[in-house]
C-alpha cells in the first residue's frame, strides 16, 4: 500500500524538492518514526523513476541525488548521534528510531555515487571500537547505533574488497575488546551480514581469515573468555563453515577442536551448548559427505572420520552427545541411567586406541570434568567414583594421556571436603569410601604410567598440593594415598622442596590432629619414594625440620623408628656433599656438631640470639643417629652418645670459667642442650608411657648432670646484672628455660644437689628483688628497663617451679618468698592504703643517639608486648605467693579483707589490660582469692567472674588460646567452695553462675569439648576419683543439688552437627582408631573434644553413686524427675519429631540414663516412678525409645511384681488413647516369662494376661493384631507348661480350646503375602528373639547394642571402650560394663520397625471451583459471519485489544504444546504466533488444546532454517529479540521490562534454543526457581513471559480504554 501511495504522490507532485523539504525535519528536533519511514518510502519511490531519462534531465537527476546524499549527512548522521547520547537507557523510542534511520540510510546509498557508502562507513568505523565506558562525543556514535548503521551499509560495500577487509579486521578486534553484551550484536549484525554479502570466491578467503584469527587468539590466550567468544563466532558462522566440501574445513584444524573441548567443560551453560552444537554439526557433516577426514601434518589428532567405520563413529558421537546433554541436568536420578553410556564410550575408545586412533581419550576427560563442575555434590561424587574405577587407566597409553587431567582437574575436585562423607553402611571411625578408593587408584595409576614419566607426574602432583590452600580432610586422605604407593625412587630434591611447601603453607590452619596425621603420611611417602642417590643427608635433615615434634615426629613412635631404620638401610647410598666423600650418619652428625659450635670471636658488640631452628635441626639429627645406632647394635649406646655430645659437653663445662668464650657460642650450646632435652622426651601417652625405660635419655641426662653446676653458675651470673640490651630479653628467656629444664631433671636424677640448687634460687630471688625495689626513673635507660624485665621473668620462673614442686619450700626459701610478697603488697607511698605494686608497668626507655636507635629500634616497636609479659610475670608470682605464704604478715588482720579486695580489683583490671593469651596467671590468682571474698565482696566477685567469662567467650575463634583460658576459667569460677554456695548465701553470684552455665552449654553446641571440660571438672569436685577423705567429699557433694541442671544436660548432651562438622568428627575418630600406626595420636596431646565425652563422664559419675547413701539416693531421684520432665515436654510438644532428630536423640538418652540408674533406686521411689513410665508408654515414640520404655517396664515388674495390677489397668484406658500404643504393653507381655517367676498367683495372672490379649487379637489395626498374636503365642506357651505342672490350672485348661482356635485362626490370617512376611520378621526381631531383659542388662547393651539394632545414627552408639578409658567408671554386679552374652552383638538391625502412627486425616475436598471469564467486554451474538474475516478483523469486531508481542514457536514440534501456546497467545492479545508449519492447525491434538483460538489469532509460517533471516529482518524493524535461557548474563523475569516491540523466541522442548540462534538474542530472560527440577515445560515458560508482557503493557492500555469509555 505504501508503494502505491508514494507512486501516486510522485506522479501528481513533480516538485520533488518541495517533497524533500516537507518530509525532512529540523536538526534540533526528534522526528517521529512515521516521518522517517515516509521519507524512506519517498526515496525508494524516487529510485524506481530516476532511471527514466524522459522524466528527468541530467541536471535535475543530479540535484535529486545531491538531495538524497544530503539526507545522509545532514539528517541521518546527526540524528543518529543524538540517539547515541540518549540510548544508554535502552528505551523503545531509541530502538525504533535507530531502525528507521538505518533503513533510510540504506535506501539513500543505493541512489548515491558508489563512493558514498564507503565514506559513510569510514566515518562510522571508529565508533565501533569505543569502549563501554567511553561516552560518544560530538559527531560520534555509540557502539550499538554504529553497529546497526554499518549493517545497513554492508550490502552496498560488498564490491569494495579493501574496505571489506578493513571492516572485518575491525570487527574481529571488537570481538576481543568489547563487553559481552555487545560482542553477540557485532557478530550477528556485522560478521554474519558481511559473509552473506560476499561472493563464493571471496567467502572462502574471509572465512579463512576469521578461522586463523580465532585459532591464533585461542592458542595464545586459552582463557574462559576467549573460549566463550570464539565459540560465539564459530556458532554464528556455522552455516557457512559446515557446508559440504567447505573451504576452510574446521574439522582439520586442531585449534578448533581445542576450542570445542574447552567449551564442553566451560562454566557457562551457553558456551557448553554452543560447543556441543558445533560437535554435532561436524559429525553430521562428516557422515553426510561420507569421505575420510584427517588433520594434516599435526602431532595430535582430536577428530578423525573414516567412511569404513562410519557406523561405529556415529554411535560413539551420538552416545557422547547424549551423555553431555544429560549432564546438564542436576538430578542424579536423571543422570545415573546414562552413566553406563560412559563405560561404552570408554570401551570404544580403549579398543580403538589399539588400532586406528580415531577416538582421542581427551574427549572422555571432558565428560569427567563436566561432572566435576556440577552444582550437585552427589553428581560430582559419582564422577569421581566413576573415574576411580576406570579400568582403562591400567593401559600405559591411557594413564599417560590422563596424567595431566589427574594432576589438574581431578586434584581440584578432590579438594572438595564433602566428597569424603561416610558412605551408607559405614560406621564411625571407618575410612571414608573415597579415601579407600583413592589409595587403590593412585597405586594403579602410577604403576600403569611409563616408568620414565612417574617421577615427573608425582612431582607435579605434589606441587599441585602446595599451589593452593587445601582443607584438612582432603589433604589427609591424599597424603595417605601417597604413603601407600609402592616403594620406588621417584622424589629428588625438587620433590622434597615441593613437600616442604605443602607442610609450611598448606596445612597451617588445619585441626591439630588432622594436620599431624597428614604430616605422618607425607613422611611415610618420603621414606618409600625418595631417590636417596639424588639427595644428601643435609637435604634430609633440613626437610625433617618441618615436622613438628608435638604433632608428628616425636621419639618412641613407630614413625620415628621407621625413620631410623630407613636412615640405617640407606646410609651408604645418599648423595655426597660437595668437597666430601661418602659419610655415615654418625660422621655427618659429628661434623655438623663441630660446624655448629664454630663461631667467630666476639667483637664486643651486642649480638642477637642465634636462631633456634639450627639447634632444633642438629638436636633431632643427634637423637636419630643415637636411636639408629641403638636399633642397629641393640646394645649400650653410651659411647655413641658421649662421642657425639663431647664437643657440646666440653663447651658447657667451661661456660662459667672461660671468660673468653664468645657469648654466641655459649648461647648456641645452651640452645642445643635445651632442644636435646625437650625433643628427647618420650610422650607419656605412648604404650608403657612413663614406665618404660629410655636408655638414651637416661644416658643423656647423666652426661648433662656433670655440667649442671657450670651451666647454673653461668646462667646465675648472666641473670644477675649482665643483661642490659633489648636483645638480652630473648636471651634471658633461653636461660630461664634451661634453668627450669635442669630443675625438673634434678628432681629425679640429682637429689644430692638439691641444697646447692636451693642456694642458687635464693640468691637469684634476692638479687632480682633488690633490682625491683630500686625506684623507677622518670626517663629510664634501656639497661635499666631490661634489668627489671629480666628480674620479673626470673621471679616468675622460680615461682612456677615452686608451684610444680621442683623446688622445695625450705625455711630460707619461705623467707625470701615472704620478702617478695612484701614487695608486691607494700604501698608505693604512705598515702596509699591498698596494694601498691600490682599491674606495675614499664616506661618506654629513652634512646639518645642514632646508633642506639638503629640497634634497638626494631625491638622497641614491640615494647608493648614486653610490658605485657612483665605484667603477666607479676601475676605468676602473685598466684603462687597467695597459695604459698598468703597475705604478708605486715598487713593487719583487720585490713586483710580490704587488701584481698584491692588485689582482686587489680586482677579484674589486669584482665582488661593484658592480651588474652597472657591472662591464665590472673585466673589462677582469682581462683585462690574468690572463696575468701565471696561473702563480704559479692559484687566484686560477680564482676571478676563476668569479666573473665566475657574474655573467654571472645577467644572462641582462637583455638590456641581458647582451651587453656577455658580450663583456667572453669577452675576459677566453678571452685568447689563456690559450688557450695546457695542462693540465700550469695544470690548475685549464684545467679551469675547459672547464666554462665547456660551460655557454656549453648557454646558447646557449636564447639565440641566445652561442656566436656565443665562436666569433668564438676564431677571431680563433687566426687573425686582419687583416694581422698570421704568427709571432705561429703562436705561438697551437697552442692550438686544447686547445680543439678548441669548433670541433667550432660545426661542428654549431644548436639546434632552440620554435615561438615560431623565429617571432621568422623575423620578425627578414624585417625584416633589408627592408634600407634599414626604417630599423631601419640604426639598430639589429647584435647577430649569427643562430643560423647560429657555423657560418658556423667554416666561414670552416676555409676559411682551409692544406693545406701541418702544424699546419693536423693540426687538420683531428683535427676530422674528432671529427665522425665524433659521427656514429657517433648512428647507433649506439637512439633512432630522424626527419626534421629534432636528430639528423638534426647528422649533416647533420657531412657538410657533411667535404665542405668534403675538397679540403685528405692522401692518406694519406683512406686511413684511407675505411673510416669506407663504414661510414657502411651506417647508416640520412635522405635529405639519404645524398646527402652518396654525394657524398663519389664525390669520394674520383674523386681516389683506387686505392681502387676497397675500394668493390667493400662489396657483398660480410653480406647482412643490405646489405639496403637497398646503395642508397647503387648510387647511387655511377649517377655512375660521374665515377670511370671516373681508373681505369687501365677495361674490367676496368666489367665488375666490371656483374657486381655485375646481382646486385641482381632483388632482392626494390623500392627496391633500382629503384636497381640505374638504375645498370645508366648503367654499360652507359659500356660501350657503351667497346666502340665500344676493341678490348680483348670481355669487355664478351660481356655485351651478357645485359645488354640484363636491361634489357628489368627495365624491363618497371616499365612499369605506381606502379612506372612511381617509375621516371620516380628518373631525374628532382636527384641522378641535373642534379647533377654535380665541376662542382657549391661552398659554395653544399653548404650551400644540397642542403638545399633534400633537404627539410631551411629554417632549415638557409645562403645564400651569409651567407658573403659575413664578411670572414674565403676562397674557393679547388677549392671556390668560388657554384656556377658554375645547373642545380641552378633545380630544385624532388623527390618521390622514398630509403627505408632495414627490414622491419616480424612482427605479434604476441593472447595473452590473453576471460574470462566470472557476476555473481552462485548459478547458474541452471532459468530458465523465473523469466521469469514481474517483473525485481526475478526478480533476487532468483538472489541479485542491486540499487542505488539510476536511469539515465535518454529522450534516447537509437539502439537499439544503448540495448541496450548496458541490459546495463551490469543487470550493475552499477542500480535501473531509463528509456527514451523501451518499444518499443525488441523492436528486433533493441537485443536484439543487450542479450543478454536487459532480463529482469532494471526498465524505465520517460518521454517527453522529460515529463522536467522526472519530474526534479522525483525531486528531491522526495531524488534527486541527475547529468549528464555539461563546464561551468565540472564535477567530475572521479575526485574526485566519488556519493550513494546518484543519478539519472544521459544526453544525446542528438549534442546532449548539452538546454539546458532543464541547470539541473535538481544536479551536472555530466566524464570526464578526454587525447586530441584531444572526447567519448566516450554508452554508454561512461554505463558509466564506472555503474561508478564501483558501485565506491563496491555493492562495500561485497558485502563486507557476504560477511561475513554467513561
Amino acid at each position: 500500500m505504501n508503494s502505491v501511495l508514494i507512486n501516486a504522490v510522485l506522479s501528481s507532485s513533480p516538485d520533488y524538492e518541495l517533497l524533500f523539504k516537507t518530509l525532512s525535519w529540523p536538526s534540533e528536533s526528534w522526528p517521529e518514526t512515521e516521518r522517517v519511514e515516509a521519507l524512506t518510502a519517498f526515496i525508494q519511490g524516487l529510485g524506481s523513476i530516476l532511471s527514466d531519462s524522459d522524466t528527468f534531465t541530467d541536471a535535475k537527476r543530479q540535484r535529486i541525488i545531491e538531495n538524497v546524499e544530503s539526507v545522509i549527512w545532514i539528517q541521518c548522521l546527526p540524528f543518529l548521534c543524538k540517539i547515541s547520547t540518549e540510548a544508554a537507557d535502552g528505551s523503545m523510542r531509541c530502538r525504533e528510531s535507530t531502525a528507521a534511520v538505518c533503513g533510510l540510510v540504506s535506501a539513500c546509498v543505493r541512489l548515491c555515487d558508489r563512493s558514498v557508502p564507503g565514506k559513510v562507513a569510514l566515518s562510522v568505523l571508529p565508533s565501533i571500537q569505543m569502549s563501554e565506558e567511553e561516552l560518544p562525543g560530538p559527531g560520534r556514535l555509540n557502539v550499538e547505533v554504529a553497529n546497526e548503521l554499518m549493517a545497513a551499509l554492508l550490502p552496498s560495500l560488498s564490491a569494495d574488497e579493501h574496505l571489506t577487509h578493513t571492516i572485518l579486521s575491525r570487527v574481529l578486534s571488537c570481538i576481543r575488546t568489547l563487553p559481552n553484551a555487545l560482542v553477540s550484536k557485532i557478530t550477528v549484525r556485522l560478521l554474519l551480514n558481511l559473509l552473506n554479502c560476499c561472493s563464493d570466491g571471496r567467502l572462502s578467503t574471509i572465512l579463512k581469515l576469521i578461522m586463523d584469527d580465532l585459532s591464533n587468539w585461542h592458542y595464545n590466550s586459552r582463557t574462559s573468555v576467549v573460549t566463550e567468544r570464539s565459540l560465539l563466532c564459530l556458532t554464528t558462522l556455522s552455516d557457512h563453515l559446515m557446508r559440504p566440501h567447505s573451504d576452510p574445513d574446521p574439522r582439520v584444524n586442531i585449534q578448533f577442536w581445542r576450542m570445542v573441548q574447552d567449551g564442553l567443560t566451560h562454566r557457562d551453560s551457553v558456551s557448553r551448548k554452543r560447543a556441543l552444537y558445533l560437535l554435532k554439526r561436524c559429525v553430521a557433516l562428516s557422515e553426510e559427505e561420507g569421505v575420510d577426514t584427517f588433520p594434516s601434518q599435526q602431532d595430535e589428532t582430536l577428530f578423525k572420520w573414516t567412511s569404513d567405520r562410519s557406523k561405529l563413529l556415529r554411535e560413539f558421537w551420538e552416545d557422547y552427545a547424549l551423555v553431555m546433554e544429560t549432564l546438564e541436568e542436576n538430578q542424579v536420578h536423571v543422570v545415573r541411567p546414562v552413566l553406563n553410556r560412559i563405560d561404552t564410550l570408554i570401551q570404544m575408545t580403549a579398543n580403538d586406541s589399539q588400532g586406528h586412533g580415531l577416538l582421542h581419550p581427551s574427549w572422555l576427560l571432558c565428560v569427567y570434568q563436566r561432572m566435576f563442575h556440577s552444582e550437585n555434590k552427589t553428581l560430582m561424587r559419582e564422577g569421581v567414583y566413576h573415574l576411580l574405577a576406570l579400568q582403562v587407566l591400567q593401559q600405559p597409553a591411557f594413564a599417560l594421556a590422563f596424567s595431566q587431567f589427574i594432576i589438574g582437574p581431578f586434584m581440584d575436585v578432590l579438594s572438595e571436603t564433602s566428597l569424603f562423607q561416610r558412605a551408607v553402611g559405614q560406621s564411625v571411625g571407618d575410612c571414608p569410601e573415597l579415601g579407600a578408593k583413592l589409595e587403590v587408584f593412585l597405586t594403579t595409576f602410577f604403576n600403569s604410567l611409563p616408568s620414565d614419566h612417574r617421577a615427573c607426574v608425582l612431582l607435579q602432583l605434589i606441587q599441585q598440593l602446595g599451589s593452593k590452600h587445601w582443607c584438612a580432610v582432603p589433604l589427609l586422605f591424599v597424603s595417605q594415598a601417597l604413603s601407600k604407593l609402592p616403594p620406588s625412587p621417584l622424589l629428588g630434591i625438587n620433590g622434597l622442596t615441593a613437600l616442604r611447601e605443602v607442610l609450611r603453607c598448606t596445612m597451617i590452619t588445619h585441626q591439630v590432629l588432622l594436620r599431624g596425621a597428614a604430616q605422618c603420611f607425607l613422611l611415610k611417602s618420603v621414606l618409600s619414594l625418595t631417590d636417596v642417590s639424588a639427595v644428601t643427608l643435609d637435604d634430609i635433615f633440613s626437610f625433617l625440620m618441618h615436622f613438628r615434634a608435638d604433632e608428628s615426629l616425636c621419639r618412641g613412635t613407630q614413625l620415628w623408628n621407621q625413620l631410623c631404620v630407613w636412615l640405617s638401610d640407606n646410609e651408604d647410598s645418599f648423595k655426597t656433599r660437595e668437597h666430601s666423600g661418602k659419610e655415615s650418619v654418625r660422621a655427618y652428625v659429628q661434623e655438623e656438631m663441630y660446624t655448629y659450635l664454630q663461631v667467630p670471636a666476639s667483637t664486643g658488640q651486642t649480638e642477637r640470639l642465634a636462631d633456634s631452628s639450627e639447634a632444633h635441626r642438629l638436636a633431632r639429627a643427634i637423637l636419630l643417629c643415637v636411636d639408629m645406632e641403638k636399633i642397629r647394635a641393640a646394645g649400650d649406646i653410651r659411647s655413641t652418645l658421649e662421642s657425639l655430645l663431647s664437643p657440646l659437653l666440653d663447651t658447657l663445662s667451661r661456660v662459667s670459667t672461660n671468660i673468653y668464650l664468645p657469648v654466641r657460642k655459649s648461647d648456641k650450646s645452651l640452645q642445643l642442650m635445651l632442644q636435646l632435652l625437650q625433643l628427647g622426651r618420650i610422650s607419656s601417652s605412648q604404650p608403657g608411657g612413663e614406665d618404660q625405660v629410655d636408655n638414651v635419655m637416661n644416658a643423656m641426662e647423666k652426661a648433662i648432670c656433670n655440667i649442671t653446676h657450670p651451666v647454673q653458675e653461668f646462667i646465675l651470673r648472666r641473670l644477675c646484672g649482665e643483661l642490659h640490651e633489648l636483645f638480652d630479653i630473648e636471651r634471658a628467656e633461653l636461660y630461664l628455660c634451661v634453668l627450669k629444664q635442669l630443675a625438673v631433671m634434678s628432681r629425679s636424677t640429682l637429689q644430692h644437689h638439691s641444697n646447692t640448687e636451693q642456694a642458687y634460687f635464693q640468691k637469684l630471688i634476692r638479687f632480682n628483688l633488690k633490682v625491683l625495689q630500686e625506684p623507677n626513673k622518670q626517663n629510664p635507660s634501656v639497661a635499666n628497663q631490661v634489668v627489671r624485665v629480666v628480674a620479673m621473668a626470673s621471679l616468675a620462673t622460680i615461682s612456677s617451679l615452686v608451684e610444680e614442686q621442683a623446688i622445695e619450700m625450705q625455711s630460707e626459701t619461705v623467707s625470701v618468698f615472704k620478702g617478695l610478697n612484701e614487695y608486691f603488697y607494700s604501698p608505693v607511698s604512705s598515702s596509699q592504703m591498698s596494694v601498691g605494686r600490682f599491674n606495675e608497668t614499664l616506661l618506654k626507655p629513652q634512646i639518645d643517639n642514632l646508633s642506639d636507635t638503629e640497634e634497638h629500634g626494631p625491638a622497641l616497636q614491640d615494647w608493648g608486648r614486653i610490658v605485657a609479659h612483665y605484667m603477666r610475670d607479676q601475676w605468676t608470682c602473685l598466684s603462687v605467693l597467695i597459695k604459698a605464704v598468703g597475705i604478708p604478715e605486715s598487713v593487719e588482720i583487720s585490713r586483710a579483707s580490704e587488701t584481698l579486695k584491692a588485689a582482686l580489683s587489680c586482677g579484674v583490671e589486669a584482665l582488661a589490660l593484658l592480651p588474652s593469651d597472657l591472662v591464665l596467671p590472673v585466673f589462677t590468682f582469682t581462683e585462690r582469692v574468690l572463696p575468701q571474698l565471696v561473702h563480704e565482696e559479692e559484687p566484686l566477685c560477680v564482676d571478676a567472674v563476668t569479666v573473665s567469662w566475657v574474655l573467654v567467650q571472645g577467644l572462641s575463634t582462637n583455638a590456641h588460646d581458647f582451651w587453656p583460658a577455658l580450663k583456667g576459667f572453669i577452675s576459677m569460677a566453678f571452685h568447689y567452695k563456690l559450688l557450695e554456695l546457695t542462693e540465700t548465701r550469695a544470690p548475685m553470684l549464684t545467679a551469675a553462675m547459672k547464666q554462665i552455665t547456660t551460655q557454656l552449654m549453648e557454646l558447646s553446641d557449636s564447639k565440641s569439648g566445652v561442656f566436656s571440660m565443665l562436666i569433668h571438672h564438676c564431677c571431680q569436685m563433687w566426687m573425686p576419683t582419687g583416694q581422698g577423705s570421704r568427709n571432705q567429699t561429703g562436705s561438697i557433694f551437697s552442692s550438686v543439688f544447686s547445680h543439678i541442671k548441669i548433670l541433667t544436660e550432660a545426661c542428654v548432651y549431644g548436639p546434632v552437627f552440620r554435615r561438615d562438622q560431623r565429617l571432621i568428627q568422623d575423620v578425627q575418630t578414624y585417625v584416633e582408631q589408627l592408634g600407634e600406626e599414626c604417630a599423631a595420636n601419640i604426639a598430639v596431646s589429647s584435647d577430649n573434644r569427643d562430643d560423647q565425652l560429657p555423657r560418658t563422664c556423667v554416666l561414670s559419675f552416676l555409676s559411682r553413686l551409692d544406693s545406701s547413701d541418702l544424699e546419693h539416693q536423693r540426687l538420683m531421684e531428683n535427676l530422674i524427675t528432671d529427665l522425665l520432665k524433659k521427656d514429657n515436654d517433648i512428647s507433649k510438644s506439637k512439633v512432630r519429631y522424626y527419626s534421629n532428630s534432636l528430639q528423638h536423640r534426647v528422649k533416647n538418652r533420657v531412657w538410657q540414663t533411667l535404665l542405668l540408674l534403675l538397679p540403685k533406686l528405692r522401692e518406694e521411689f519406683i512406686s511413684t516412678l511407675l505411673s510416669r513410665v506407663f504414661e510414657a508408654g502411651f506417647c508416640s515414640n520412635q522405635a529405639s525409645v519404645k524398646y527402652l520404655i518396654e525394657w524398663m517396664m519389664i525390669l520394674i515388674l520383674s523386681r516389683n511384681p506387686q505392681h502387676i495390677d497397675s500394668f493390667w489397668d493400662c489396657f483398660s484406658m480410653d480406647h482412643e488413647k490405646t489405639k496403637t500404643s497398646v503395642c508397647t504393653f503387648l510387647s511387655v507381655l511377649v517377655h512375660f516369662s521374665v515377670i511370671l517367676p516373681h508373681i505369687k498367683d501365677k495361674v490367676v495372672q496368666l489367665r488375666k494376661a490371656l483374657d486381655i490379649i485375646l481382646q486385641w487379637c482381632f483388632n482392626h489395626n494390623f500392627s496391633v493384631r500382629l503384636y497381640a498374636l505374638l504375645a498370645l503365642k508366648r503367654v499360652w506357651s507359659l500356660a501350657e507348661v503351667r497346666m502340665e505342672a500344676e493341678e490348680g490350672a483348670d481355669g487355664l485348661r478351660g481356655l485351651s480350646t478357645v485359645i488354640k482356635a484363636c491361634l489357628n485362626q489368627a495365624e491363618a490370617m497371616q499365612s499369605t503375602g506381606n502379612a506372612n512376611k511381617n509375621w516371620l520378621r516380628i518373631q525374628e526381631h532382636f527384641f522378641f528373639g535373642a534379647f533377654h531383659p535380665i541376662r542382657d542388662f549391661s552398659v554395653e547393651t544399653i548404650f551400644y547394642t540397642f542403638p545399633s539394632l534400633s537404627e539410631l545414627a551411629d554417632d549415638e552408639w557409645i562403645p564400651p571402650w569409651k567407658f573403659e578409658k575413664l578411670a572414674s567408671f565403676s562397674q557393679s554386679p547388677t549392671c556390668p560394663l560388657r554384656n556377658p552374652a554375645s547373642d545380641l552383638s552378633q545380630l544385624d538391625p532388623g527390618d521390622w520397625i514398630q509403627q505408632d502412627k495414627s490414622e491419616q486425616d480424612k482427605e479434604e475436598r476441593w472447595a473452590d471451583v473453576q471460574k470462566k471469564i470472557t476476555p473481552w467486554r462485548l459478547g458474541i451474538q452471532d459468530q458465523e459471519p465473523e469466521l469469514q474475516l481474517v483473525p485481526q478483523q475478526r478480533a476487532a469486531r468483538v472489541g479485542k485489544l491486540q499487542g505488539a508481542l510476536l511469539v515465535v514457536a518454529s522450534l516447537i514440534d509437539k502439537p499439544t504444546n503448540l495448541g496450548g501456546l496458541c490459546r495463551t497467545c490469543e487470550i493475552f492479545g499477542a500480535s501473531a504466533l509463528v509456527l514451523d508449519s501451518l499444518r499443525h492447525v488441523s492436528d486433533k491434538h493441537f485443536q484439543s488444546l487450542s479450543v478454536s483460538s487459532e480463529l482469532w489469532l494471526p498465524l505465520l509460517e517460518v521454517k527453522p532454517v529460515e529463522l536467522i533471516d526472519f530474526l534479522q529482518l525483525k531486528k531491522s524493524e526495531g524488534y527486541c529479540i527475547v529468549g528464555v535461557e539461563q546464561t551468565a548474563n540472564s535477567q530475572s523475569l521479575q526485574e526485566y521490562h519488556f519493550p513494546e516491540k518484543t519478539l519472544l523466541l521459544l526453544g525446542n522442548e528438549r534442546e532449548g534454543i539452538p546454539a546458532n540462534l543464541l547470539q541473535m538474542l538481544d536479551v536472555c530472560v530466566e524464570i526464578p526457581q526454587q525447586g530441584v527440577i531444572r526447567s519448566l515445560n516450554v508452554h508454561v515458560s512461554a505463558a509466564l513471559l506472555i503474561w508478564e508482557y501483558t501485565r506491563q503493557h496491555l493492562t495500561s492500555s485497558l485502563s486507557e480504554v476504560n477511561s475513554k469509555l467513561k
